[in-house]
């Protein structure tokens, strides 16, 4: 329950920020650890919520943090 929360969670906050932002910019939510970020973000490219671009752009946002 826990880790489908965790995921809904930063979907929720991927969309909400390529949204508001016109998709120009992808905020990275720093919620659990770096790996679950990483298979987080992935999940959300798979279902088509975010572009390759954005993809690229946000691992590489959080493999620097």
């Amino acid at each position: 329950m826990y880790k489908k929360l965790l995921i809904a969670s930063t979907i929720i906050a991927l969309t909400m920020s390529l949204s508001a932002c016109g998709g120009s910019t992808t905020k990275v939510q720093a919620t659990g650890t770096q790996g679950q970020q990483l298979l987080d973000l992935k999940k959300a490219h798979d279902q088509g919520v975010i572009t390759d671009s954005e993809y690229k752009r946000t691992k590489k946002k959080i493999l620097k943090s």
